[in-house]
Parts: C-alpha cells; structure tokens; sequence
C-alpha cells in the first residue's frame, strides 16, 4: 500500500491497515497535531492535557469577563 502523502511503501504492511502514511508523515502529522495541545496544572490538583483553547480561559477564577 501506497502513503497518502509521498507515495512511498509504507512497511511494514501491517502499519498501512493502521495508518495509510509512512513512517516520516506519519511523525510529521502527529507532531502537527501536538502543537495544539497545552498541558496546564489546574489549581490544588494535578496536570491536565487541553486540546481546546477555551477550556484554558475557564480554569482563571479571577477573569473579568463574562
């Protein structure tokens, strides 16, 4: 099978069911769609992962905005 990206083989053959993209796309894609992601500490608890950005302005209990 063909990657969707470059056209390479992508191997091993099982990869392709998984994934139509080769190694190095798809390394490239993943790290694209890490740079959306914000890990913030939330207060008196621990670390969470935000993959949306409002959800960040919500966490402030001191904003002025409604």
């Amino acid at each position: 099978m063909q990657c969707k990206i470059c056209g390479t083989t992508i191997e091993p053959p099982e990869r392709a069911q998984i994934k139509p993209l080769c190694l190095w796309c798809g390394e490239e894609a993943a790290r694209a769609e890490r740079t959306y992601w914000c890990v913030a500490p939330l207060n008196k608890s621990n670390y969470m992962l935000f993959t949306d950005v409002s959800l960040l302005s919500q966490l402030n209990p001191k904003r002025t905005e409604v």
